[in-house]
């Protein structure tokens, strides 16, 4: 799970961004879920990869005795 977030800034059309949301909430997840998720989906459509911020603690962590 990821530790630390960014925010990113997306200007839409405002009635784009109303369906969006009652669609996401007809879906039952936020739309912060549903952008996170085509962004890990366009990357690794392009095989860009990325270890996600806390891994390399939690990995650190688990090694740790």
């Amino acid at each position: 799970m990821e530790l630390k977030t960014a925010r990113l800034t997306v200007l839409i059309d405002p009635s784009k961004k109303k369906a969006f949301e009652a669609l996401c909430a007809r879906q039952d997840v936020t739309p912060s879920q549903v952008v996170r998720r085509l962004i890990r989906d366009y990357l690794a459509h392009h095989g860009v990869t990325f270890v996600p911020s806390g891994i390399e603690q939690d990995e650190e962590m688990a090694a740790k005795p």
